[in-house]
């Protein structure tokens, strides 16, 4: 039996991973319990019915990316629904922001098939047993997770009111959306569940589910079919992979563009040698920000061929060009690692929610056809069977001495930013796994219209030449929620980090397990 280090989004989800563990299971089917738990709990902050990259590093092998993300559904479907099912809302959450909800944001969901290949790929222990967790949180009911609860209060409304069984499972009777740690059961999607366990995830994509699905969304002016499920494959791809000190690091590849963009400011900060986060090097921090994220919006997004446009990126990148590149929701994610040598980053999105759930099966879906800042074509404007754009960079690692790294994170376009500062720290800098996560962050954007550094308490620096500041007054979950967890052979040891900026929770199953955190 394997030791496995699990850091994930709750500590439900942790413990999850450690119970799977502790019955036999390896690295990739303790983060697919503790990630199915989240998917399944984390109310309005991810959902069953989304996507994710399941990255995977085996102790025999080499690393590879499983893409099961969302996908353009329309096949068959009449085109002049095309448009319609959906409708734009504003919420004060991040500052504020629109999406757009109901069945037509709804894309063709990929993470059960992802995971379903994952488990089939590399799991040790039945399919069912790794979905056992999940199935009894669902049945028994779960404690509301604190920034599900947070979320709640600004989506409650807008995105979880417009859908009877939505409302009645986020609101209290008078109205009021349900607290941290209030009690959320979900029996219909318990037995969602079981007949995913017994059947596969096939049951989504051509049983019963699919069915219930379908009629959904046909009934309330959605695009999805029945033609989109059956046609729907999770895909392997390879990775990224690029060397940070002595390490070689595998990130996700186009169509998403979390992974190259992560990438690129790691090797920016690596070819500056930058040694230590004085203010100068955050001020070259936010310069390399803005120089990714501006060759993202401009080059990357709506790229015809985002796979040349990825290469230049990090051929830039590798040697220093910043110039050149300036002249051009919501997530959950597991990590786990074993002392075998696996490991398995997974980062699950359904995008801010659809606030759609499928009759009868307690079964939420995804908005993502609805994230406007990721559809810069328009509303469903894609040629079905596109693969969706994407920020998620689960990621995976390994050294010569067959120590292995997992990590990932939530949070939309601060995932980059914030894997690419722990990431740095952690390799090049040689700072502790749990310090490097803790530390503060900052990350560049556009606020109110101009360019801005959003930074934590912590930065020693007043002024970011050419850039707005906007500081936060406590580490916020607005800076993503990095899950890490890594195995150092040379010591036989293994180090699990959950992110202090959201509940999250870390555990350690198998032989000489410990109890959860």
């Amino acid at each position: 039996m394997s030791r496995v280090a699990v850091a994930a989004a709750s500590r439900l989800a942790a413990r999850a991973g450690e119970r799977v563990a502790s019955a036999g299971g390896n690295a990739v089917d303790s983060a697919i319990a503790a990630v199915t738990v989240s998917m399944c709990t984390d109310a309005g902050i991810v959902a069953p019915g989304g996507g994710g990259f399941i990255a995977v590093w085996p102790h025999d092998g080499d690393p590879i990316v499983i893409d099961g993300y969302a996908e353009m559904p329309g096949r068959g479907a009449p085109r002049q629904r095309f448009g319609s099912g959906g409708e734009r809302v504003y919420m004060e959450y991040g500052g504020g922001m629109e999406t757009i909800v109901g069945y037509g944001s709804v894309a063709t969901p990929g993470a059960f098939a992802g995971l379903g290949l994952a488990h089939e790929r590399y799991g040790r222990i039945p399919w069912a047993e790794v979905l056992r967790p999940a199935i009894d949180a669902a049945d028994g009911g779960f404690p509301l997770s604190q920034p599900a609860a947070e979320y709640l209060t600004y989506a409650h409304d807008v995105i979880f009111g417009w859908d009877p069984q939505s409302s009645a499972a986020v609101h209290h009777p008078d109205g009021t959306p349900l607290g941290q740690g209030e009690t959320l059961r979900l029996p219909e999607l318990a037995e969602t569940l079981r007949a995913i366990a017994h059947e596969g995830p096939g049951h989504l994509y051509e049983g019963e589910l699919a069915r219930a699905l379908v009629e959904a969304s046909e009934a309330n002016g959605g695009i999805l079919t029945a033609e989109d499920l059956e046609a729907y494959r999770a895909i392997e791809r390879s990775p990224i992979v690029l060397d940070v000190g002595a390490w070689s690091v595998a990130a996700n590849p186009p169509p998403a563009v979390g992974g190259a963009c992560m990438a690129a400011m790691v090797l920016l900060l690596e070819d500056a040698e930058v040694e230590a986060w004085g203010p100068e090097e955050l001020r070259l921090l936010a310069a390399i920000q803005h120089a990714v994220l501006t060759y993202r919006r401009d080059r990357l997004d709506g790229a015809s061929d985002r796979a040349a446009a990825v290469r230049h990126l990090l051929d830039r990148a590798a040697v220093g060009d910043l110039r050149s590149l300036l002249a051009s929701p919501s997530t959950s994610h597991t990590s786990a690692v074993d002392d075998d040598g696996n490991a398995c980053a997974i980062t699950v999105s359904a995008g801010y929610g659809s606030g759609a759930m499928v009759p009868g099966t307690g079964f939420w879906l995804n908005n993502s056809l609805g994230e406007i800042e990721l559809n810069p074509e328009g509303f469903h404007a894609l040629e079905p069977g596109t693969r969706l754009v994407s920020n998620m960079a689960p990621t995976v690692a390994r050294r010569d001495d067959g120590s292995v790294l997992a990590i990932g994170s939530p949070g939309a376009d601060r995932i980059t930013t914030a894997l690419s500062q722990v990431l740095y720290a952690t390799f090049a800098l040689g700072r502790p796994l749990e310090d490097a996560v803790a530390a503060p962050r900052l990350h560049v954007e556009v606020f109110e219209g101009e360019p801005t550094v959003a930074l934590e308490p912590g930065l020693s620096v007043e002024t970011f030449g050419g850039f707005a500041t906007r500081r936060f007054e406590t580490r916020s979950m607005y800076f993503g929620g990095v899950q890490a967890a890594a195995y150092y052979r040379g010591d036989d040891l293994l180090a699990v980090a959950a992110d202090p900026r959201r509940d999250g929770g870390t555990a350690i199953g198998g032989t000489r397990a410990s109890p959860a955190q």
